[in-house]
Order: C-alpha cells, then sequence, then structure tokens
C-alpha cells in the first residue's frame, strides 16, 4: 500500500507543524524547556529558537552543564549568565534534575532577546530572570552570585578587564573558541594554553576542548 505524505509549503504551515511537534515532545517527555520551546515558537515566530537548538549549539551547552556537574558539582544559590540570548543554557540547567539551583539571572544587551527568553522559562517561574544590559555595566558585586557564566568570550574584546569587574574568590564558567573567520569574533584564542593565559584565573578546576566540525571550542571552570 501506498501512503501519501503532505509536506508543508508555506512559512505558516511549518510554523503551525512545529508548534505541533514541540507541543507533542512536551507532553511525551514532561519536559519544561520543551513547553517553552512550544511557548516560543507559539508567542514569537520571527525568533531564531531553531538556531538556538541547532546540534552545535545544544552540544556545547550539554557539554558545559556535563562538566559543570561533574567539576563543581550540583548545588547553586544564584548563577548569572551573560550573553545569555533566548536563555537555553538557563533553560538546560534549570531542565535538569541533577541540580539544585535557587535563580537563574540571563544577561544580554540585545533587548530584543529578553521576552523570548522569558518565554522560553516561563515554567520555571520566578527562578530565572531575564535582563538587558551591558556586561561591563553590571554591579557583579551586588548580585552574590555562586557561579558566573559567560560562553561567549570571543565575543570580548579585553577578556581581563571584564574579568576584574567580577569579585576575586567568585566561581566562573568560561568558553571560547578559535573560529577566527567569523566576523563577530573578535577575540578568539588558538589553543586552550592561550585560553588560560588571557584569563589569568587563580584556580582552574577544569579546562578542556571540544572538536566541533569548523572550530573547537574551549571551556575553563575555575576561580578568579
Amino acid at each position: 500500500m501506498t501512503h501519501a505524505s503532505h509536506y508543508p509549503h508555506s512559512s505558516s504551515e511549518w510554523h503551525e507543524n512545529g508548534y505541533d511537534l514541540a507541543r507533542g515532545l512536551a507532553a511525551y517527555t514532561g519536559s519544561v524547556l520543551v513547553d517553552g520551546i512550544a511557548r516560543v515558537i507559539a508567542k514569537h515566530p520571527d525568533a531564531s529558537i531553531a538556531n538556538a537548538f541547532n546540534h552545535k549549539q545544544v552540544l556545547c551547552k550539554l557539554w558545559a552543564r556535563d562538566e559543570l556537574f561533574n567539576t563543581a558539582g550540583p548545588a547553586y544559590g544564584r548563577v548569572v549568565v551573560l550573553g545569555g540570548w533566548y536563555g537555553v543554557l538557563p533553560a538546560m540547567l534549570l531542565d535538569d534534575r541533577r541540580f539544585t539551583i535557587d535563580a537563574i539571572d540571563s544577561f544580554d544587551i540585545d533587548p530584543a532577546v529578553e521576552q523570548v527568553a522569558r518565554t522560553l522559562n516561563s515554567g520555571f517561574g520566578d527562578r530565572f530572570r531575564a535582563v538587558t544590559a551591558d556586561m561591563y555595566a553590571i554591579d557583579y558585586r551586588s548580585l552574590k552570585a555562586d557561579l558566573v557564566v559567560n560562553t561567549s568570550c570571543e565575543h570580548i574584546a579585553d577578556l581581563g578587564t571584564w574579568l576584574g569587574l567580577v569579585p576575586s574568590g567568585t566561581r566562573v564558567m568560561l568558553q571560547s573558541n578559535d573560529y577566527f573567520s567569523e566576523p563577530s569574533h573578535i577575540n578568539c584564542v588558538a589553543s586552550l594554553e592561550e585560553f588560560q593565559a588571557k584569563a589569568g584565573l587563580s584556580r582552574v578546576d577544569f579546562a578542556g576542548a571540544l572538536p566541533m566540525k569548523k572550530y573547537t571550542r574551549f571551556m575553563l571552570i575555575g576561580t578568579i
């Protein structure tokens, strides 16, 4: 027997099918994160949510999440994520039952992403906060964060100057890469050793590299 397949032709059909798929996956998995994806598709049709959850993005964040758990443990009062974009990493952390996290603040300089991040993380209630702010203008001391995360260090012109704003003794998780051909990457590093030298952490608990198809991502977990 031959079964006819229907493929959506219009963007509205793709959008509707994507929403139905996400809702179905949320019902099947019981995941607050997947339910958040469905909400984003419904409320923010122009958001690049597929790009935010592409294979490379998810793989790098899974690596960060798992190494954080293995290196620094599961319990945190407040986590601050810089360059948080749509709040994908906060959602992945809050959705992971291995972790006990009181609150995550996601900061990004782009005002267009704040509402999308709130929608994606709406199922986590007041444990998540999205804020539009320049990472150089944040009062880190007042936040009293147990962990500061910056997975976009290749976008920072002077990594040392920014790290100098964060209180000494703060635990950090940092990522950069050697993807020099990307125009928005203004401060890539050629090796893990170079990344460690630029960060100048007082203590390094984890240092590793994740080879990707076009570049290698580097990560440090330690203390300023």
